[in-house]
């Protein structure tokens, strides 16, 4: 991939730890959700590592340190995994600004659903009648879904919005389409919701008289986050001492929608925690762009750095800790 940058500083022997980086902002708002600054931190903490492994030789192991394209969407990191650049990666690190601290976060699988209403052209002031209007179509379905969230978990989520609609309010809309989005905590849980909301995508043609089409796209579906246990707790320790603590318990309940590290971390040991910056706005807000650019945001960053840095220098000091990572893995795979 064009825009992914990979690094690596390592000596003959050890584990493979992989620091990753993302740098991709949001259209028209930026880095609303601080992308900037997981760049920012991983890069310190990599420059950090390396550091002390040139002055201990004792220090054994390989860091990798990989920037990321595309997480808002694009699925970088599932492209990345696909071709190999995870194959011999012990374990995988990196963190991610927020409004809260959550060392342990959870989130959702993610769907993305294309869907394209086909209708028929007809003057709508003289003879409407001949036509099939595709834009009704598209809005009985948004209203189909609107329904429906009363009838879920509130842990499943369901995003939706119509990309195209017709071109002027004379002619009869003969095409319509909608992007739309779903979540859950679990695989499972999301292919009972697909079967749901596919049935608010034809119940909406045949009501309207339109044809309609529908894909997810496969290939780019997020999963949910499996934060290691150990690596997330050796983390929580180094914050702590340098006097970033984990989030009440009312944090840690709460669902942080959906990231491309939920695909490795279902392949490799991964930890993901959210870090606080000072911020009027949550992640995805202008309020959020100006707060991950404000120099407010520099001291967090930099100390989520030193403790991503000191959690990477536990692994490559002692060999025990990564047997635990793996076990801890393994327990987690067979769990999900």
């Amino acid at each position: 991939m064009p825009v992914t940058i990979i690094d690596i500083f390592a000596s003959d022997v050890g584990p493979t730890v992989a620091i990753l980086l993302e740098y991709d902002a949001l259209p028209e708002i930026g880095h609303a959700c601080g992308h900037n600054l997981i760049a920012e931190a991983g890069l310190a903490a990599a420059i950090a590592v390396k550091a002390a492994m040139e002055e201990d030789a004792e220090l054994k192991g390989k860091l990798v340190v990989m920037g990321t394209p595309a997480e808002e969407g694009g699925g970088g990191k599932i492209q990345l995994l696909e071709l190999g650049a995870f194959e011999g990666i012990d374990a995988a690190m990196m963190v991610h600004p927020a409004r809260v601290t959550n060392i342990f976060p959870r989130t959702l699988c993610n769907i993305r659903y294309s869907v394209q209403f086909k209708g028929k052209e007809a003057h709508a002031g003289a003879c409407p009648w001949e036509g099939r209007n595709a834009l009704d179509a598209a809005v009985s379905c948004y209203l189909n879904i609107a329904q429906l969230r009363q009838h879920i978990k509130p842990s499943w989520k369901i995003q939706a919005i119509i990309t195209k609609g017709g071109t002027i309010p004379n002619i009869i809309p003969s095409a319509a389409d909608m992007e739309v989005h779903m979540r859950t905590p679990t695989r499972s849980e999301l292919k009972t919701l697909r079967t749901r909301v596919e049935a608010c995508f034809t119940s909406a043609a045949t009501a309207t008289g339109c044809d309609v089409q529908f894909r997810y796209d496969e290939a780019n579906a997020y999963e949910n986050l499996i934060t290691n246990k150990v690596l997330a707790n050796i983390f929580k320790e180094y914050a702590e001492r340098l006097g970033l603590n984990d989030g009440p318990d009312k944090v840690k309940r709460i669902l942080f929608g959906s990231t491309d590290m939920g695909n490795i971390s279902h392949v490799v040991p991964a930890i993901h925690p959210f870090y606080t910056i000072p911020s009027e706005g949550v992640n995805h807000t202008k309020r959020f762009t100006e707060a991950s650019g404000a120099p407010e945001a520099q001291t967090p960053t930099l100390l989520i750095g030193k403790t991503l840095a000191m959690t990477a220098l536990q692994i490559f000091k002692s060999p025990q800790v990564l047997e635990e990572v793996k076990k801890n893995f393994e327990i987690d795979i067979v769990d999900e």
